[in-house]
């Protein structure tokens, strides 16, 4: 997903930012205040725009501010990258000083993090709400995809093991009493890949709103939180990602306050083919094959980033009444095929074509 008013003077180059971060010695991981790649314009006497793109969460985090006051825009700016950095550090499952990963390589954990605790509460919610299809204990699977496949011999699980693996992916074997967590099988993981990311997105906006900048924008790969309006008082206007990547956007949206996800296969993958990705279904322990990208609108990010992950694992029709049976969700599936399905209170833009 694209959002084309923060992104049309701001496009760079994964390459040119690595190198630029280089340069300048900002590390990746830099709890750094100061945005590592900034512009701020001028509209007119009254308001600036202040926008900056950096790397966290595994993917492109950018912002964009409008306010009167260059100097108030960029504190808050700042702010509220340090939060998406120090978020990021929490609950990173790949650091072994984190508590997910402690979790994850004991099977126990109490006095669970604030914000993990937040998380967790809210993916079970999910799992609860989808019968399922939202499940964050599908970490075996996931790790079993990547060790085969990066053997290089792109040799895909044999039944036998993805069914090893698929047997430690249950939702329901969580115990969580809010101050405690536990597997009730050994070997059980959990990956907060599908919400996460989403719920980071949802508190360094909750920052900027602190700092008074009441217009914004926020996208971190597709997951985004908008507030106010954008230029003239306009709402923000955001292309639905093309899985293609040929710029034949799906659809046009604009939106005011309120967020929105995307999940597709063409993001991260482990085959050439694309046939086993990030996104499991818990049952057949399978990437599913019906959909190739789903779009969901929700009132926060970390709703839109877990509801497009279940969408996207349900087949698209069904996935489509469930989103209308949901207060203040829409939703946008792209098919395999190509073929878009609209959920009863999606608004459009201005249509793209595909092909």
């Amino acid at each position: 997903m694209k959002n084309q008013e923060s992104y049309t003077s701001e496009t760079m180059n994964r390459r040119s930012f690595l190198r630029l971060s280089g340069a300048l010695g900002i590390g990746l991981a830099s709890a750094t205040a100061v945005p590592a790649w900034a512009e701020t314009v001028r509209f007119n006497r009254k308001l600036y725009k202040v926008s900056a793109t950096r790397l966290a969460m595994g993917t492109f985090v950018s912002m964009t501010l409008l306010h009167t006051s260059r100097d108030q825009a960029e504190d808050a700016m700042g702010e509220a990258f340090l939060e998406v950095g120090r978020l990021s550090r929490a609950i990173n499952r790949f650091d072994d000083r984190t508590a997910v990963a402690q979790l994850n390589r004991e099977g126990y954990l109490k006095d669970v993090p604030p914000e993990l605790a937040e998380v967790v509460r809210e993916g079970l919610g999910y799992y609860r709400i989808t019968n399922g299809a939202f499940d964050i204990t599908v970490k075996p699977v996931v790790d079993l995809f990547k060790e085969k496949f990066s053997q290089g011999k792109g040799m895909a699980p044999s039944e036998r093991e993805l069914m090893k693996a698929l047997s430690l992916v249950n939702g329901s074997d969580i115990g969580f009493d809010g101050s405690s967590l536990r597997f009730k099988r050994q070997g059980m993981g959990i990956t907060l890949d599908g919400i996460a990311k989403g719920y980071i997105v949802d508190r360094a906006s909750q920052v900027l709103t602190r700092h008074k900048i009441k217009n914004h924008l926020i996208n971190a790969g597709g997951d985004i939180r908008t507030m106010g309006r954008g230029r003239n008082g306009k709402p923000w206007t955001i292309a639905i990602q093309d899985p293609l990547k040929k710029k034949h956007y799906p659809d046009v949206i604009h939106m005011t306050s309120g967020a929105i996800a995307t999940s597709g296969n063409y993001e991260i993958y482990f085959d050439r083919e694309k046939m086993f990705h990030h996104i499991v279904d818990p049952v057949t322990g399978l990437s599913p094959e019906a959909s190739t990208s789903v779009s969901v609108v929700a009132k926060t990010t970390m709703a839109a980033d877990a509801l497009s992950t279940s969408v996207f694992v349900m087949d698209p029709e069904r996935g489509t009444l469930f989103i209308n049976s949901l207060p203040g969700c829409e939703s946008l599936v792209v098919t395999r095929g190509l073929r878009t399905i609209k959920s009863a209170g999606w608004k459009s833009g201005r249509a793209g074509k595909m092909g």
